[in-house]
């Protein structure tokens, strides 16, 4: 009798684990019965399930179901990791193939996501299964559904590996997870992405203390989030990094994902560099070619006569447009060893050519403040500046 007690409440466990929905498999039938022509995009796909469903709830399952019964598990490619394959090439390749990894079901989930109208995002992260760690990074995709947040995992939800062989079998405790209920097997490697108001620790992970814990500071991951999508990716990515420190580095998974984001965050920085160093040269040219424009009517004698002020201004303009130039260009940060050499050439330009401009504006200044007979003593030929950012 007590054997069947713990059966009874297992199996009650897992109910309501899965959120599970009476009118599932009609949306499932419906979903088997899709024309083939119409699965060879995620734009085809959710064009199919607009037209014929209307709720959420039911296109949502609906886009679960497709992904998690027509994508088999590819068990020879799951060590290989193509970092440089875009979210859109995952797609095409998985739709193309029917095969892919964690990150190939968990992108074709968010785009028909996307597409019917539902908020969503790829969560990554690692996990658990019967109380050992993985060893491998793993995606699954988080999904708003009537104005509440749920998981959905159409990896583990599609099969299973067993001896080397992927068996599939849709397993729907993977569907509309509760977020306190899964956190037990899959843990974001940002914390942001548990959607829990009391997010538990890489260590309380391993320990298996994933209870609520109400003694814990209180997050609002609704407005986080928000604020998340206000950011640009660059303060995205810092603001990531120091959750998942904060969070505890505690295995290699977690470490190799906040190295990853410090790294793309320092190019997305260098690039963002070299775009503001790039908006200085240009500008510098710009001062050099007005500075170059003076010497020659310096040359000629400030002939034609132009008057004293719209002289002044001729040199006063490159000479300050130099000066900001100068003060920008020690302000740019890291643009990588592989720029250094050039930023060093272009600083030595912009001395150079601020000089110039300094002593041509002495000239003016001095030229101004004598009588027009005293001016015409004042002319020598000069040589043309000569400045370049190569």
């Amino acid at each position: 009798m007590k054997n069947n007690f713990i059966l009874f409440a297992l199996f009650i466990t897992l109910l309501s684990f899965g959120q599970g929905s009476t009118g599932n498999s009609l949306v499932d039938a419906k979903m088997n019965s899709i024309p083939s022509n119409q699965t060879t995009s995620t734009t085809a796909i959710a064009a199919y399930i607009n037209a014929n469903f209307k709720t959420e709830a039911d296109k949502m399952r609906a886009a679960f179901f497709w992904t998690a019964s027509n994508i088999r598990y590819d068990v020879a490619n799951r060590y290989a990791v193509n970092f440089s394959e875009t979210a859109q090439d995952k797609i095409t390749r998985t739709l193309k193939t029917r095969k892919g990894v964690c990150s190939h079901y968990a992108a074709v989930l968010k785009e028909l996501s996307d597409k019917i109208g539902i908020e969503s995002y790829i969560i990554q992260g690692y996990n658990k299964q019967n109380g050992t760690i993985g060893k491998l990074a793993h995606a699954w995709t988080a999904a708003k559904v009537d104005n509440k947040w749920y998981l959905f995992d159409p990896t583990w939800g599609s099969g299973y590996v067993h001896n080397g062989q992927f068996i599939k079998k849709l397993n729907n405790v993977y569907f509309k997870a509760d977020p306190a209920k899964i956190i037990a097997s899959h843990i974001p490697f940002d914390y942001l992405w548990q959607f829990l108001h009391y997010p538990i620790t890489n260590s309380e992970f391993y320990e298996g203390k994933v209870q609520m814990n109400t003694s814990k500071k209180y997050f609002n991951f609704e407005r986080e989030i928000s604020k998340y999508n206000a950011l640009s990716e660059a303060d995205q990515l810092y603001a990531s990094a120091e959750r998942i420190e904060k969070n505890g580095l505690k295995n290699a998974l977690v470490l190799e994902r906040f190295e990853f984001k410090k790294k793309k965050l320092e190019y997305l920085r260098r690039n963002t560099n070299i775009e503001k160093l790039n908006v200085i040269v240009n500008e510098m040219n710009l001062a050099v070619v007005m500075l170059n424009d003076f010497v020659h009517y310096r040359n000629n004698q400030f002939k034609p006569t132009f008057s004293d002020d719209e002289i002044s201004n001729m040199i006063q303009t490159p000479q300050e447009k130099l000066a900001k130039c100068q003060d920008a260009i020690y302000a740019v940060g890291a643009v990588g060893s592989e720029n250094s050499a050039n930023v060093a050439s272009i600083k030595k330009s912009l001395s150079k050519a601020l000089a110039q401009a300094n002593e041509h504006a002495s000239f003016v200044q001095n030229y101004l403040s004598k009588s027009k007979i005293s001016r015409k003593t004042m002319f020598f030929r000069i040589t043309q500046s000569r400045v370049s950012s190569n």
